[in-house]
């Protein structure tokens, strides 16, 4: 098995791409990803997938051609039975490579990509032809099949998985929670709202200030906003959250703390959880490893996360699992905020059974054994080609 990607820094495909690998490793596959490396092919080789170095970023037309060429003979050349692309330039370089080899060819949308014009539509089309199309989410699928045409019924969703043994409530010492409160400057006594996201306009962090302002959040004397992400260079988007704090008077109340690693000791700190994107997520992983860690969660109703967060008419009040608002609406965000905090303590103890069960449904278990599964059935579905005999059962 071999899949494909640009690199292996930081990112959901990337750490996808390692849960996949580990899944193959463990039933006794063979595990190759082809890539440009990074900071996660340590962890790779640790967990027995295989890197096979490639400068598969490149976007030149010319080096596409020329990575399907080294991809054909890796291939061949390990005797590759399916091909696994999951981003777009290196998609092309597969989709060339398997059509040569004969050999399937598998893809995952990720994301939601723009589409500005017919080449940009071409170049993302290459995610929606292959043997089998896999989707991150319904909303993801559904968007898929009105793009390129393709029956809602032929493209598998798979949601991404979260590790339900790192998002754990109980598996968080009290010492990873100290630190960060150190590192935070909190006492341990505020109401604490926490947004995890990457500082950029479209995830909404300034819907969150604005909501903190109003009533009745507000009005709460030991709310602690905090925003925890990093900015990836987009400093004026930065500058601007922290003229909107001090302009509304909210300095102490909201806190821009950067990128954190420890997300599970961030959440075990949290009263709720906001997910406060003003445009769609094609899944939604803040929101699910919330439910995860068992904190009630407020969500923008936006694409993926509607699936992962469930609230009334849609289920029974006895099997809501959060709030949905609208997007960009701060009065309603402060509203279901103080909705969120105003629990009883019996009933955010329901809600977060409620949610952590929810969030069961979209581990990393789900999702490689639904993946590996279409493997299996993309070599099945093939005349003369069963599955390998060192695939375990």
């Amino acid at each position: 098995m071999l899949q494909v990607i640009p690199g292996l820094d930081t990112g959901g495909a990337e750490r996808t791409t390692l849960d996949i690998a580990a899944g193959l490793v463990r039933r006794g596959d063979r595990a190759l990803v082809a890539s440009a490396g990074g900071r996660l092919e340590g962890e790779l080789a640790r967990l027995g997938g295989e890197l096979i170095r490639m400068p598969l970023g490149a976007k030149n037309p010319l080096d596409i051609v020329l990575n399907a060429v080294r991809l054909r003979r890796a291939v061949e050349a390990h005797g590759v039975d399916i091909v696994h692309a999951r981003s777009r330039a290196p998609a092309w370089s597969a989709y060339f490579a398997c059509r040569a080899a004969a050999v399937p060819f598998v893809t995952t949308y990720h994301g939601i990509y723009a589409e500005k014009g017919r080449a940009k539509r071409f170049y993302n089309s290459v995610m929606a032809r292959g043997e089998r199309v896999i989707a991150n989410s319904a909303y993801t699928a559904d968007l898929v099949a009105e793009r390129y045409g393709i029956r809602r019924r032929d493209i598998a969703v798979i949601h991404r998985g979260t590790d339900l043994t790192h998002f754990d409530p109980d598996a968080v010492a009290s010492e990873r929670r100290n630190a960060l409160r150190k590192a935070w400057g909190l006492s341990g006594s505020e109401t604490v709202v926490l947004n995890v996201a990457r500082l950029t306009a479209w995830k909404g962090q300034y819907v969150l200030i604005d909501a903190a302002a109003l009533p009745p959040l507000a009005d709460i004397p030991d709310l602690m906003v905090v925003l925890a992400g990093d900015d990836q260079g987009r400093a004026g988007y930065r500058r601007q959250l922290e003229q909107t704090i001090a302009e509304k008077g909210l300095a102490g109340r909201v806190v821009l703390v950067g990128h954190i690693e420890d997300v599970p000791a961030a959440l075990s700190m949290a009263d709720v959880a906001v997910v406060a994107s003003v445009a769609p997520e094609a899944f939604g992983r803040a929101a699910v490893e919330a439910e995860a860690m068992g904190v009630p969660v407020v969500v923008t109703a936006l694409g993926a996360v509607t699936e992962t967060v469930l609230v009334p008419p849609d289920v029974p009040e006895s099997e809501r699992t959060g709030w949905h608002v609208a997007p960009g609406d701060p009065v309603a965000l402060s509203s279901a905020i103080a909705e969120a905090l105003a629990l009883t303590p019996g009933e955010r103890v329901a809600l977060s059974r409620r949610a952590r069960r929810h969030a069961a449904a979209f581990s990393v278990a789900a999702m490689v054994d639904a993946t590996l599964a279409l493997y299996d059935d993309v070599l099945l579905s093939r005349p003369g080609h069963n599955r390998p005999d060192s695939a375990g059962p």
